[in-house]
């Protein structure tokens, strides 16, 4: 077995272990948000950790009712010109914490008297040094190159912030662990969707809501890993014009899940259809796509923690099925020292 299979078998364990570890910190730190108050939210992160920082637009704008901006780091380390971080929470999201330019932007935040958080799967990282309050993933070394469990496990860490303080909010998210646990079972080496995608070579991948950052999460894995050109859109986006690519030579790949977002996903994918389009789907009526991944059945808003497994499973089986070391795709390296 690959280490990404191993590591994508691990999720439930390393969710499970983050909820019970960190219970304390992210309740001090949800306690400090309330004190505070901060108007809005500021992330850096980068890669897969960037997705993550999508997730938590989606979830504290939700349920916190907090405004969420990603950061622009460059405006940190080329301009010399940060941005102003008054009455804001300045959050850091990266598996190593070991990125100078997302140091950076936590760095201002505390300089300029914010309140910080760093989330990372290191905390004796530059990033953890750097912020007030350190949710330590604690996924155990990530060995393979494509993150995976420190992703899902970010996820959680957020979705465990926002429902800090709501009793019903709070034992959704103790179910995730049990969740992806199902979901593994369910959709096991997703040998059959492999086999339907084996030939692409293009790919767009649609979400919407909660799982706009799943589809971002998805196009990258499938990028990185198979070295298929994949592209993220809402279905929003790709309809203001970038559908024009869509046909039978740019196969899509719909994240669409019972839920608010299900009309417009369903719109979307007649409207690929009718260009020609091979649809692909995650989701769970199996008419919105062939292949079809099903999804286990959790609250909606945590939905892209178990969303992404099928994805990963997909990449991962489309890697191994065109010849390349899953584990160290050519070029890649596990830590990017951005600035």
């Amino acid at each position: 077995m690959s280490l990404a299979r191993a590591e994508i078998a691990q999720q439930p364990d390393v969710v499970a272990r983050l909820l019970e570890r960190e219970r304390s910190t992210l309740r001090a730190l949800a306690a400090e948000l309330r004190r505070r108050r901060p108007r809005y939210a500021v992330i850096a992160a980068r890669g897969s950790s960037d997705n993550a920082a999508r997730y938590a637009q989606h979830v504290l704008g939700r349920i916190l009712r907090l405004p969420v901006v990603l950061a622009t780091p460059s405006l940190h380390t080329l301009y010399d010109a940060p941005p102003r971080f008054i009455d804001a929470i300045v959050i850091g999201v990266s598996q190593s914490g070991a990125s100078p330019d997302v140091v950076s932007v936590v760095a201002e935040g505390a300089r300029q008297g914010a309140l910080t958080a760093a989330i990372t799967n290191d905390p004796s990282s530059p990033l953890a040094a750097a912020a007030a309050h350190v949710v330590d993933l604690g996924a155990g070394e990530e060995r393979s190159v494509a993150a995976t469990k420190t992703y899902t496990a970010s996820l959680a860490a957020i979705a465990a912030l926002a429902a800090e303080g709501d009793p019903g909010l709070a034992a959704e998210v103790e179910r995730l662990p049990g969740a992806l646990a199902a979901q593994l079972a369910l959709t096991g080496a997703a040998g059959a969707a492999v086999d339907a995608a084996a030939g692409w070579e293009r790919l767009t991948v649609v979400g919407r809501g909660a799982h706009y950052a799943t589809a971002f999460e998805a196009a990258l894995k499938v990028r990185e890993l198979a070295g298929i050109v994949a592209e993220a859109f809402s279905p929003a986006d790709l309809l203001h014009g970038p559908i024009a690519t869509a046909g039978p030579a740019q196969p899509l790949l719909a994240i669409a899940p019972a839920g608010p977002t299900e009309g417009s996903m369903r719109e979307l994918v007649a409207a690929a259809r009718e260009r020609g389009a091979h649809v692909a789907a995650i989701g769970h009526d199996p008419a919105l796509g062939d292949p079809f991944m099903e999804l286990v059945d959790v609250p909606e808003w945590l939905g892209p923690a178990v969303a992404i497994v099928p994805a990963q499973l997909l990449a991962v089986g489309l890697a191994e099925r065109r010849g390349v070391d899953v584990d160290a795709p050519f070029g890649l390296s596990k830590i990017t020292l951005t600035r």
